[in-house]
């Protein structure tokens, strides 16, 4: 398919990037998937690389009837939240850890013990393409999909090979979210650095900032949200 054939039918996507693990992003991209069904579209989420060793056993590559393979919980609790059907599509890289050096790695739902001892850098570049070609698969056949990020975009020493926040970012086109969990507290420097560090064109791409946990009277943010805008 040429490059102008899938921008013109590739779906519109919404991506939930975090300024830290465990600010919310799969909690809220779960519920952007069930709100964006009810509105009656053909929704389906997408995380590029997970590290997990919680996992669901979902419809393989093959498709139903075939061979079954793995993915990380949340995206098969996402599919759900879409009224979707769970595969491996949507979440096609999974590390699983089995030691603080060392992961498991499940390459569209099947391990794949001869990238387990790859170097880290090498081993992006290599499963790159596949998580690429499962995101343009998946958004051709969909209506919109929800994407959900890993970390940080603003990892800068890990940026060169960042695949699942940038690359996918930028190859899917996504209208993108920053989410700060305010309960951690720093939640206006978590988001005014981390928005500075990121790729360039990802700041192009987003759309709005998210405080996550916020409980209480909003207008004790002021003058945070005005000084981001």
């Amino acid at each position: 398919m040429s490059g102008s054939t899938t921008a013109r039918t590739r779906a519109p996507a919404v991506m939930v990037l975090g300024c830290t693990s465990g600010a919310g992003k799969s909690w809220l991209a779960t519920a952007l998937c069930r709100w964006y069904a009810r509105q009656g579209l053909v929704v389906k989420p997408f995380k590029a690389q997970n590290m997990s060793n919680h996992a669901r056993v979902v419809q393989g590559a093959a498709g139903p009837g075939g061979p079954r393979g793995e993915i990380g919980s949340a995206q098969y609790f996402q599919a759900l939240a879409a009224r979707a059907v769970p595969e491996v599509r949507m979440n096609p890289v999974l590390l699983k850890p089995e030691a603080d050096t060392r992961s498991q790695v499940v390459l569209m739902g099947r391990v794949r013990p001869d990238f387990s001892n790859m170097p880290w850098r090498e081993r992006s570049a290599v499963l790159w393409p596949t998580a690429q070609a499962a995101l343009q698969s998946l958004q051709a056949d969909c209506e919109l999909l929800v994407i959900e990020g890993a970390g940080s975009p603003a990892e800068i020493n890990l940026a060169a090979d960042d695949f699942v926040n940038t690359g996918t970012a930028l190859a899917s086109g996504a209208a993108c979210l920053l989410a700060s969990d305010i309960d951690r507290g720093g939640a206006f420097a978590h988001l005014h650095g981390t928005h500075a560090l990121m790729d360039p064109q990802v700041q192009r791409q987003l759309r709005g900032f998210v405080l996550n946990r916020f409980r209480g009277d909003a207008a004790l943010l002021a003058p945070g949200p005005a000084m981001l805008e």
